[in-house]
């Protein structure tokens, strides 16, 4: 099992190992055959960046068996997914303001983050582990109000797009099961999702494998595993989230407004 950290120090980016505090430095292509420079740096030196820079963010909806049950949908035969702008993307610890353009709820959700690490197209099941590079934790804000406010079109894109509602991090962990993982998300010190990875309609693997069938999966694309039970909205002035993976890590940001 091998942490996977990007960072910012003295004005240049790079990337590394996480062994407790500390960062070994690589060089190289960090998803294909790094090679450490021997070089290491303090944690708290850093800032910390998204572990990865993706060309695409896929965002699944209904995947999980226990929260299509709660709200009465059938389950799907294939993934629904939408694309979330990497613009969006946001970094460990930053403080994520409300869009000046919108005034309705803002939500979080807490999700199991696929990294591929090698061109992917129409992968079996059984191959997919060999193209995933490791696995984050990420935040998936949505601006709720917004999904349904046209009768016409539900804008999917439009509400999980906004700078900052793409958080993740703040590593990647390669060598992995995420079978056995929980997923926990943390609101102002108290716990508003506990669900099981292994409660998924389309596991990781399969996820993957059903997903380059549609689109071609390039390394550093984030597969955002979609939420389960207890999403819920901000409405404090400064509200602290915390999504949890135990063998993964701890992604912390705050939203403002």
């Amino acid at each position: 099992m091998t942490n996977w950290i990007r960072y910012r120090v003295g004005g240049k980016t790079g990337f590394g190992t996480l062994e407790g505090d500390t960062i070994r430095e690589h060089t190289g292509d960090m998803y294909a055959a790094p090679k450490a420079s021997g070089q290491t740096l303090k944690l708290a030196d850093v800032e910390i960046l998204p572990p990865a820079e993706p060309g695409k963010v896929i965002a699944l909806w209904n995947n999980f068996h226990a929260l299509a049950a709660k709200i009465k949908v059938a389950e799907p035969a294939e993934p629904l997914y939408l694309m979330k702008a990497n613009t969006s993307i946001a970094s460990p610890g930053a403080s994520i303001p409300r869009p000046e353009t919108y005034d309705g709820k803002v939500v979080f959700e807490g999700e199991l983050g696929i990294v591929i690490g090698k061109t992917c197209w129409n992968v079996s099941e059984a191959d997919a582990g060999k193209y995933i590079f490791g696995y984050t934790c990420v935040n998936d804000v949505t601006a709720a109000d917004i999904i349904s406010k046209d009768p016409t079109f539900a804008q999917w894109v439009r509400s999980k797009s906004f700078d900052g509602f793409g958080p993740f991090g703040p590593v990647i962990v390669s060598g992995i099961d995420p079978m056995p993982l929980v997923i926990r998300t943390i609101i102002n010190g108290d716990e508003r999702q506990n669900y099981p990875v292994a409660d998924m309609i389309f596991p990781p693997h399969k996820l993957v494998s059903m997903l380059s069938r549609d689109m071609t999966l390039q390394p550093g694309d984030l597969i955002c595993c979609g939420t389960s039970l207890g999403v819920g909205s901000m409405k404090e002035k400064v509200n602290t989230m915390e999504v949890v993976i135990d063998g993964i890590g701890s992604l912390h940001n705050k939203f403002t407004q």
